[in-house]
């Protein structure tokens, strides 16, 4: 019995002992995070940074540091698809109800004056001929045999005043590969500002080092259509939203209803056969071809021009049934996993290869453009294209993880 108590009481002792040293750990007798970890393990009682005896670093943090042109996208529930009358009989756009993590998304299309800046240093770094001219958009997207457009060859990337007019002509390959260049020179640049230790040659960064950005990408289909909806501002008391949206913005309507801009239009489209702008004196949405990449009005996100102005490249491999098969959770089609490639082959018709467009290669765009009708304003809408090819009416904005994040 006296063994007994003395045991007990020892692991009391133990306990107490346990409980006072962890509580030593925190901060102003706060549960460790993130951004306060304490001066040593909850796990261990081991002491962080000590140097001397090699401990484990633990850098400081403070978040995840601001990307430039990133709006920050709060994530949650929505239903993806289109609201729109399904007038192409498409049916690939059936609305389903997903969850998209927060994330962060450039406010604008990449404009000319960025890819500029990249071809500039892909020109002055150790990159290869090939790198350079691989990266050269495609100018002669503007061409056509029976309408005089010329001019935009040589000058809709380079001259001075089409700086801030979203760069086109690019493929899908050519965007991801921007984005992989931008990753590395922001890096590079927030390595310099923190301290020469983190600055090295090849541009790899330790993720530990808490100074760094996740890699900018292109956005998901969904996180796509997530931002372009931007029902945070639908929103009522807890969870209740007001009404759906067709486009980007509220009503049904493609006009400003409310001010002094009432009557103009909220988006760089074609408003009807040979109708690119309006009539002389009075041009409405103001742009034959693209604009001005804050030409109008962002959306409750901040984010402008997510209809009309250019189609934009997304991730997502083609399948017209990527609605009904893909997570519900961050979903994402990465290539043909349920609907193969091969059943879109039509061995009647032509035994040596496909009749269909449906690819591996085959990338979703969104959004509409300057060339296209209203109905392809709507973010449900989705239309594909081959990721090596590019046209004058595909753009493309980044998009980046919001790490350390669960919602």
């Amino acid at each position: 019995m006296i063994k007994t108590v003395r045991f007990l009481k020892g692991v009391t002792l133990v306990l107490c002992c346990s409980l006072l040293t962890t509580s030593c750990f925190m901060k102003g007798g706060q549960a460790p995070t993130a951004i306060h970890p304490g001066a040593m393990s909850t796990a261990t009682g081991l002491a962080y940074n000590d140097e001397d005896n090699d401990g484990f670093m633990v850098n400081p943090y403070s978040g995840q540091p601001d990307g430039p042109n990133l709006v920050f996208i709060e994530g949650g529930r929505s239903v993806v698809g289109s609201y729109e009358e399904e007038i192409m009989t498409y049916r690939d756009n059936i609305e389903r109800t997903v969850s998209v993590a927060s994330f962060y998304m450039d406010e604008t299309e990449v404009a000319n004056i960025h890819w500029l800046e990249y071809l500039h240093y892909l020109n002055v770094s150790d990159s290869s001929r090939e790198a350079y001219e691989a990266a050269l958009p495609d100018t002669t997207v503007w061409e056509g045999k029976l309408a005089y457009n010329d001019p935009y060859v040589d000058h809709y990337l380079r001259y001075p005043g089409f700086r801030y007019y979203p760069v086109v002509g690019v493929s899908w390959v050519q965007a991801n590969d921007y984005a992989k260049w931008r990753t590395a020179a922001v890096n590079i640049k927030l390595a310099e500002d923190a301290g020469e230790e983190y600055a090295e040659t090849d541009g790899r960064i330790p993720l530990e080092s808490g100074v760094v950005l996740p890699d900018y990408r292109l956005p998901t289909e969904a996180e796509w259509e997530y931002a372009a909806q931007a029902l945070i501002g639908t929103q009522w008391l807890d969870e209740n939203q007001t009404h759906q949206r067709i486009y980007p913005w509220d009503g049904h309507a493609l006009r400003n209803p409310y001010g002094k801009e009432m009557g103009t239009f909220l988006a760089n489209f074609k408003r009807g056969r040979g109708d690119y702008a309006g009539i002389a004196g009075k041009l409405n949405d103001g742009s034959l071809i693209t604009s001005y990449i804050y030409e109008f009005p962002p959306n409750d996100f901040g984010l402008y021009n997510m209809a009309g102005n250019v189609n934009e490249w997304v991730q997502d491999v083609y399948r017209p049934m990527s609605f009904q098969d893909f997570d519900d959770l961050n979903p994402i089609r990465r290539d043909g996993f349920l609907d193969k490639q091969e059943e879109y082959k039509n061995e009647v018709v032509s035994p040596e290869g496909f009749t269909s467009l449906i690819t591996d290669k085959s990338r979703v765009y969104k959004g509409g453009s300057w060339k296209d009708v209203a109905y392809w304003l709507s973010p449900g809408t989705r239309r594909f294209l081959d990721q090596d090819s590019s046209t004058a009416t595909i753009g493309f904005r980044c998009a980046m993880i919001r790490a350390g994040s669960n919602y």
